[in-house]
């Protein structure tokens, strides 16, 4: 893709954004790095490399799943101004 000046000029002017000539040469000269980076990235053959999900191949410890608090949910629902079959009665907030 044939990137220049032009074109920093009209993704500037749908930014916005005021860019001098210095900026508008450096800004052209660092997007096309950008792309031949990327261009120099996608020839590289990777036919023989599986995709990874994560490039670390570890698996995670897992804790046991043990209870370790008590319930406390009838201790705790006598401090609510109203409760009903278990559940915390608010005001209506929407009408």
């Amino acid at each position: 893709m044939a990137f220049d000046k032009t074109e920093v000029e009209k993704v500037a002017q749908l930014a916005r954004l005021h860019i001098s000539d210095i900026e508008k040469d450096e800004v052209t000269g660092r997007i096309k790095d950008i792309l031949a980076l990327i261009d120099e990235m996608q020839s590289v053959d990777t036919d023989a490399v599986a995709p990874l999900a994560h490039p670390l191949d570890m698996t995670q410890r897992l804790r046991e799943d043990d209870v370790t608090e008590s319930n406390r949910r009838d201790e705790l629902q006598q401090l609510a101004p109203e409760v009903e079959a278990g559940l915390y009665l608010v005001p209506k907030v929407i009408e």
